[in-house]
């Protein structure tokens, strides 16, 4: 049986490549290598889409199966806060999140 966080965020993945895509070749992302530039400008996709699949990448890997949406909110603006530093922009972007979530324990 296959775990629901990860369904969560295959379908996630799966809406952020087919909407990046739309008409053109098969696009894959490697979701370790987004930096905090390409995330905060949407280089990649909408900051949101991508903020979306991590948080549902990192609930899947916590076994968490509820949305919480202010934590959610609370989580992106801290995330875009660093990464809008420019000393930030070459951080990848999950370098950044498990920063960031080392500084909450």
């Amino acid at each position: 049986m296959m775990h629901p966080g990860f369904v969560v965020s295959g379908l996630t993945l799966a809406f952020v490549l087919s909407s990046i895509a739309s008409g053109k070749a098969q696009v894959t992302i490697d979701a370790s290598r987004i930096t905090c530039d390409q995330f905060v400008h949407s280089k990649i996709a909408p900051t949101r889409t991508i903020a979306a699949w991590l948080s549902g990448f990192y609930s899947g890997k916590r076994d968490r199966q509820v949305i919480d949406a202010q934590t959610f909110e609370a989580n992106l603006s801290k995330l875009e806060h660093f990464c809008y530093d420019e000393k930030n922009f070459k951080t990848e972007v999950m370098q950044a999140i498990e920063k960031l979530m080392s500084n909450d324990k």
